[in-house]
């Protein structure tokens, strides 16, 4: 099994793997991409809000450290890892090569993708590492090599990102479209959110709280992914968590204020925390919206988590992160406080056995109900 080298250059990576320390990143008031935890203002013009519904999940929490996670596949390597920087288990990804989830996955024409990555060189002194993300739509997703070096016989689009981020699109007759940009960029170590939001035809790109690209005729109508992957060079090997595909729009009007509860999966926490998250950001503006379109309406906010862990934590965090979530709307969107109740109900109200990772995903949620 190949370890990875600590580089000089990169101070970060001094103590990186500790099967046990989940030590917090310093708090920083820097906006640019990868600088440490972030604010959820500095987000301010982060404008993606994840898909509806969850339908593939895994922060690799099931997979046990130095495995490779089982609904992935390979023609390279890989492992679960922990670090003593940032909290839960990561897929380290090495080789070259391509890893990709297990299978493929039929998808809707709107859809969302979103993944904290931790970029590293695959040499040490190589500043110029960057990863391939892909996705495309394959006649027989079980087949990696189908395409070759243009993955799919009907269709896709090449993303690479790293020193620089760039995009290669194409059909059945070849290559439609490409771009790059030397920044955002990322370095080596430091964490990022990648997000991708797919609306039929439409692609936008995001990198922390940067539209990286926004291509609004990237696919032909009709147009379906089933298949994602990474793509591996000598040049860099990624890790990763918290992989999230979600389906459809969110229909926040009509659910809050006609039917009464609005059920959302796109206010994050990390593990055992109640701050929200900064790429909450898009979610809770558009939440805050229809809330101050209609001065008079009164909300109570309930928080859920999963199954796992301590009943009485788990109600105690739910109470918590619904508060959180009350304080944010009133302190960054202007919501009346006084309009908005808080609870928590922990564990006690699944919409999903607790049994596999996507399940998990779908219990834990923040629910705005109407009174």
């Amino acid at each position: 099994m190949k370890i990875i080298k600590c580089l000089s250059v990169f101070a970060i990576c001094l103590g990186f793997f500790n099967l046990n320390a989940q030590d917090e990143t310093e708090v920083t008031d820097e906006v640019q991409p990868g600088s440490g935890v972030q604010t959820l203002q500095s987000y301010s013009k982060f404008d993606f809000i994840p898909g509806a519904k969850v339908i593939f999940y895994d922060d690799f929490a099931e997979t046990a450290v130095g495995d490779f996670p089982p609904a992935w596949n390979t023609n390279a390597s890989g492992e679960v890892v922990t670090t003593n920087l940032y909290p839960g288990n990561w897929f380290k990804m090495n080789g070259s090569g391509c890893i990709l989830i297990d299978e493929g996955i039929k998808l809707p024409e709107n859809f969302t993708v979103e993944y904290d990555v931790i970029p590293f060189p695959e040499e040490e002194g190589n500043t110029s590492f960057e990863f391939g993300f892909y996705m495309y739509s394959a006649e027989d997703p079980k087949n990696m090599d189908e395409g070759g070096a243009v993955p799919g016989l009907k269709g896709g689009i090449k993303m690479s990102f790293g020193y620089r981020s760039t995009y290669s699109a194409y059909n059945e007759e070849g290559y439609t479209i490409s771009g790059d940009k030397e920044s955002p960029a990322m370095e080596a170590g430091k964490k990022y959110r990648l997000s991708f939001w797919v609306q039929k035809t439409r692609l936008r790109v995001y990198l922390d709280q940067v539209k990286v690209f926004d291509l609004p005729k990237v696919f032909k109508p009709g147009f379906q992914i089933n298949m994602m992957r990474f793509e591996l060079w000598e040049s860099g090997n990624p890790m990763v968590t918290n992989f999230r595909i979600a389906a459809g729009l969110p229909d926040t009007r009509n659910k809050l204020l006609t039917e009464g509860k609005l059920v959302t999966y796109g206010i994050y926490f990390d593990v055992n925390k109640d701050v929200v998250k900064p790429e909450s950001y898009g979610t809770l503006k558009d939440i805050a919206a229809v809330l101050n379109e209609v001065p008079d309406v009164k909300v109570r906010i309930v928080g859920h988590t999963d199954a796992d862990g301590d009943d009485a934590k788990n109600m105690d965090l739910s109470k918590r992160r619904a508060a959180s979530v009350k304080a944010e709307l009133a302190k960054h969107f202007g919501v009346n406080a006084d309009r908005l109740e808080t609870d928590g109900l922990g564990e006690t109200k699944p919409v999903a056995p607790n049994d596999t990772p996507v399940n998990k995903a779908l219990n834990r949620r923040v629910e705005f109900v109407k009174l």
